[in-house]
């Protein structure tokens, strides 16, 4: 087999360092493992990958108190985002070298066109994911990162990034001029922030911290509203747009803030539904709308999750060309692994949390 390599991947029956969900509910049961690497000779269509940085996202939350709609493999290694370089290929890989600079598909079998039940295999949940130091790839699982991003940039990409990417740019065209409303300052709202402004629009953003606010604004939002001072804020979104209201909602808040979205909503404005549960399980998921509400808008409710592979490659290529940088919070040491997901489910961060892997 002619099998390329670089020297870190040649060390037969060495070990690597991982992380394993081994008991749902609890942060104990994500466990730190010493384990054998990956063969150094990869399957003809493999690539070996040395991860160097992963991060977090609200479905991690939910995979790890069981709220996910998947059910996770046992003793899975978590996180579906990580950035790392090829280090060894397989004799018929074309798609990637050593050296590559690559993350993996949310979806790694959902390459182009719509989702499909053969596809629903994820990394960190039905698969082994990123929480390692080394991963096997097929090469098909895996997407080429922009060249100007950092390892800790990189890993940003594959969850909150696509999903934000398919809000903006999955529906109806946005044209320039037009109005985006973002909820939060999560991941994805600050990626829908990035791309809304990206493309030319007025984005609005919502959030109940002052110094967020500020932050929002050095982000590019044009216009901040504190909800919790203005919690009728579907009806501040239309004064701020003449009455117009907004012409797409990356709605991540719901299933609560549904119904200010849809007053906020344009005539056929674009409702993009997201968030439907709640990681923690202390709020109602039931998704209620006034008839009200709904009868004064034509809007559309839109789902998605997440995106394919062509959908990652094409954010790529807008990331490039606008020399886009991710938002991240904080970045956290592989040993502090458990420090990190504290840090993500309860200080509400402005940005990705990172985990480095050296």
């Amino acid at each position: 087999m002619n099998v390329r390599t670089v020297g870190e991947s040649n060390n037969r029956g060495a070990t690597m360092r991982s992380y394993r969900l081994e008991k749902l509910g609890h942060l104990d049961g994500i466990v730190p493992r010493e384990e054998p690497m990956p063969t150094p000779k990869p399957k003809p269509t493999d690539i070996l990958v040395r991860v160097h940085a992963v991060s977090l996202n609200r479905r991690d939350a939910l995979i790890l108190h069981e709220r996910y709609p998947l059910p996770s493999a046992p003793g899975v290694v978590p996180l579906s985002d990580g950035a790392g370089e090829v280090v060894a290929v397989g004799e018929e890989v074309t798609r990637f070298k050593v050296g590559d600079r690559v993350v993996g598909g949310y979806w790694p079998r959902w390459h182009d066109g719509r989702l499909k039940p053969e596809f629903l295999d994820q990394f960190g949940c039905t698969l082994d994911g990123m929480l390692t130091e080394y991963v096997l790839l097929d090469q098909q699982w895996a997407v080429h990162v922009p060249d100007h991003l950092s390892w800790e940039e990189a890993a940003t990409l594959p969850c909150a990034g696509v999903t934000a990417w398919n809000s903006i740019v999955g529906g109806e065209p946005l044209r320039p001029g037009q109005t985006v409303l973002t909820l939060g300052t999560g991941s994805v709202s600050l990626f829908a922030l990035q791309f809304a402004k990206m493309l030319g629009c007025r984005v609005i953003s919502t959030t109940s911290s002052e110094i967020k606010a500020g932050k929002l604004k050095e982000l590019g939002a044009d216009h901040v509203i504190n909800y919790v001072d203005t919690p009728e804020w579907g009806q501040a979104v239309r004064e701020l747009t003449e009455g117009r209201g907004a012409d797409l909602i990356v709605e991540t808040n719901g299933p609560a803030t549904i119904e200010q979205s849809v007053r906020a909503a344009a005539l056929y404005g674009q409702i993009v539904l997201l968030a439907v549960s709640d990681p923690t399980g202390r709020h109602r998921s039931r998704i209620e709308i006034s008839g009200e509400a709904y009868g004064s808008t034509l809007a559309t409710i839109r789902r998605i999750f997440v995106g394919n592979r062509a959908d990652h490659e094409a954010m790529n290529q807008a990331i490039t060309a606008h020399h886009l940088r991710p938002v991240i919070d904080r970045v956290f040491g592989f040993a502090d692994t458990h420090d990190a997901f504290t840090y993500y489910l309860d200080s509400k961060p402005f940005g990705k949390v990172i985990i480095r892997i050296d």
